[in-house]
């Protein structure tokens, strides 16, 4: 399984990325299949960069502020009026309620059915398949309904958080993740409110608290964030190696452990 940043900024598109968007891609006899995990304001554009629209399999929503699904409207634009209209609906895997949100996106006044798409509720805990990838959502602390998405394919398990603060269901989500690609919106000592992001801290505290974690990357950092701040938030729990995501990168997650990666 490979994991590519389409868009890894914080809350809003940033200078240097789209909002949250991350492409995964695994193969099963012999046919490549690939999903979304989130396709946030502004990764529409970026997406093409990576892959033909045409050739995602499914899209899966940890919730639906917009700089996590806001460009479900731009996918709805391309299936329907773009050059190829691709034959069957797109599954669309969200929270209760993603196919009215959208709709009400898509639209000017009245709000418009996503056509060419088919809606399926996230259930916490529920696993489904997407071809090779396997996906459970767990329930999550943010001020909407929100989950993390545990994805298995190939062996390799990624645990990405979604929006959320410290909560029980990060336990399930992370434990013995091959990478854990964890928001730190915000920062110790400046972002005092509770129930809303992580901090660099505290999402280290969480997958050290999972056990078997082999990868931290920090993700969802918004443009007024210092990536290094972050960081070093992180490796004061974890220890050196935290990593944090960069937009346009691909990264096998088959990759040999790092010496200092904890297991």
């Amino acid at each position: 399984m490979d994991l590519t940043i389409v868009g890894c900024t914080g809350s809003l598109p940033g200078p240097d990325s789209p909002a949250s968007c991350y492409l995964l891609t695994a193969s099963e006899d012999g046919r490549r299949w690939q999903i979304l995990l989130d396709l946030g304001a502004g990764s529409f554009g970026a997406l093409h960069r990576h892959t033909d629209p045409d050739e995602i399999d499914a899209v899966v929503l940890s919730h639906l502020h917009p700089d996590h699904c806001l460009d479900v409207t731009a996918m709805r634009v391309w299936r329907g009026y773009g050059p190829t209209r691709p034959e069957g609906p797109l599954d669309i895997f969200g929270p209760p309620g993603s196919a009215d949100r959208l709709a009400r996106a898509y639209a000017a006044e009245e709000p418009e059915p996503m056509q060419g798409m088919v809606f399926h509720d996230l259930v916490d805990g529920a696993s489904f398949a997407v071809g090779p990838f396997t996906i459970t959502p767990y329930a999550v602390l943010h001020p909407v309904p929100a989950f993390g998405l545990r994805v298995e394919a190939g062996g390799v398990v990624l645990a990405y958080t979604g929006d959320t603060d410290t909560c029980p269901g990060l336990v399930p989500l992370m434990r013995d993740a091959d990478l854990v690609l964890a928001e730190a919106a915000f920062v110790e000592g400046r972002d005092e409110e509770r129930g809303i992001h992580l901090t660099g801290r505290r999402a280290a505290e969480a997958a050290v608290a999972a056990g078997g974690v082999r990868r931290l990357m920090l993700t969802h950092l918004p443009p007024w964030n210092d990536p290094e701040v972050c960081r070093s938030e992180a490796e004061e729990v974890w220890g050196s190696g935290v990593e944090v995501a960069e937009p346009g990168r691909t990264y096998p997650l088959a990759e040999p452990a790092a010496e200092d990666g904890r297991r």
